[in-house]
């Protein structure tokens, strides 16, 4: 998952970061600053990590001077783009970095939800794993908090490490303006107007299991986050009540039911 770029030797520029970016398929990285780069604290551990590691660092920083033949330079191109990755998975929890993600993710181009209830939503990338080689990218929504699979499989390519598995919680806790409010519409299978038996039981189970969860925040004194919330909990109160009565009614006239078929003297 770490060679997820096509480009040859012959699109290389002096300037290889400016090269990185500007590259199909690398749309979802944002450019490390230099500063970042070139201190070694912020590079601690990766030397094992990657193959040919210093000429990697010297190609990524612009110093590269090696003259080498083209198998080996392929090869230092290959860890000198997954160091990137390694490094980028780091430098996006910055304050810069978080700065820069936040410009890609207003201008959705980490791609849209393709939930219709999120209403094209913009996604955040994530990774479902810290360690290299393990699980690609996934596309994360923070309206219905899901994950999904990129649409290009230039994107579908990239190793998820290269973005972790905090950075798209860390920046909703840097900037909890970007919060969405939590919709409870929800989609009810139908068939000529009639809800679906089975899905329309599963839709139940999963509103009365929110409202539970609703019911235990309020009594915490905790923001749901959802609309409606008292009104929508009032009104499901009352229909669990009538539904608890109409239940007791229909066992007592089973069990006086049974009665009366065992014993003919008995009165219903």
């Amino acid at each position: 998952m770490d060679d997820f770029n096509s480009e040859t030797d012959s699109d290389y520029t002096s300037y290889w970061r400016d090269w990185f970016i500007s590259s199909r398929g690398n749309e979802y990285f944002c450019e490390i600053d230099e500063d970042y780069l070139t201190d070694r604290f912020n590079l601690t551990g990766l030397n094992t990590e990657v193959q040919y590691y210093q000429y990697a660092l010297d190609l990524v920083t612009d110093v590269f001077d090696l003259d080498c033949d083209d198998e080996m330079r392929e090869t230092i191109e290959k860890s000198a783009r997954h160091l990137y990755g390694l490094v980028h998975a780091r430098y996006i929890v910055t304050t810069r970095g978080l700065a820069k993600m936040l410009e890609k993710y207003k201008k959705a181009d980490f791609g849209k939800c393709p939930r219709v209830m999120c209403k094209s939503h913009p996604l955040l990338p994530m990774g479902q794993s810290d360690n290299p080689n393990v699980k690609a990218v996934k596309l994360y929504c923070a309206r219905c908090e899901d994950i999904y699979n990129p649409k290009s499989s230039r994107h579908s390519a990239i190793d998820g490490a290269y973005f972790g598995t905090s950075f798209h919680n860390i920046i909703f806790q840097v900037y909890p303006a970007l919060i969405p409010t939590k919709s409870y519409e929800r989609y009810t299978p139908r068939i000529y107007g009639f809800k679906v038996h089975a899905p329309a039981t599963l839709i139940r189970w999963q509103h009365g299991e929110r409202d539970d969860m609703r019911r235990r925040l309020r009594k915490l004194e905790i923001e749901s986050g959802f609309k409606d919330d008292e009104e929508d909990l009032d009104a499901g109160d009352s229909e669990e009540e009538e539904e608890e009565l109409e239940d007791e009614a229909v066992m007592e006239v089973l069990q006086n039911g049974q009665l009366a078929a065992g014993d003919p003297t008995a009165q219903v």
